[in-house]
């Protein structure tokens, strides 16, 4: 799983959470940069270090050795949680693991080195892993 090396703080604010009327859209990564073919976010969410872990390995499972691919996330945002059945109070949770906010714009996964229809079952797979709604694109049809 993916976790910083060092982090200056144990424990982030929340944030702020977008609602689904504003039309914040990600500014960077917003392009392929790698690969032909790519895994875009459609909508907003936090995607856990466990998420982009499984969705790597089914990516990694479909293109077996023919292609290659890119993750152009990493989590660096610690998220806490308190133990089930804790009441209120008594200050926030431990950190349980580290997560990064996506966007809708972003791209999350590029592939390379494959047929189009594995490219497209393997992007296609990893997206049904993760907390968002995804659209694949590719170099060839305007992102």
């Amino acid at each position: 799983m993916l976790i910083p090396k060092k982090v200056k703080f144990r424990k982030w604010q929340t944030g702020r959470s977008l609602k689904k009327t504003t039309k914040a859209r990600d500014t960077r990564g917003i392009k392929l940069a790698f690969g032909s073919y790519g895994l875009k976010s459609e909508s907003q969410a936090r995607i856990k270090s466990t998420h982009i872990e499984s969705a790597r390995k089914v990516i990694s499972r479909t293109l077996t050795k023919t292609g290659k691919y890119w993750v152009r996330i990493f989590p660096d945002r610690p998220f806490t949680a308190k133990a089930a059945e804790v009441g209120m109070g008594k200050g926030k949770g431990d950190p349980q693991g580290y997560c990064f906010d996506v966007l809708p714009g972003r791209i999350i996964f590029e592939v390379d080195g494959a047929e189009e229809k594995v490219a497209h079952e393997a992007l296609r797979k990893a997206g049904s892993k993760l907390p968002v709604k995804t659209r694949i694109i590719s170099r060839a049809h305007n992102q």
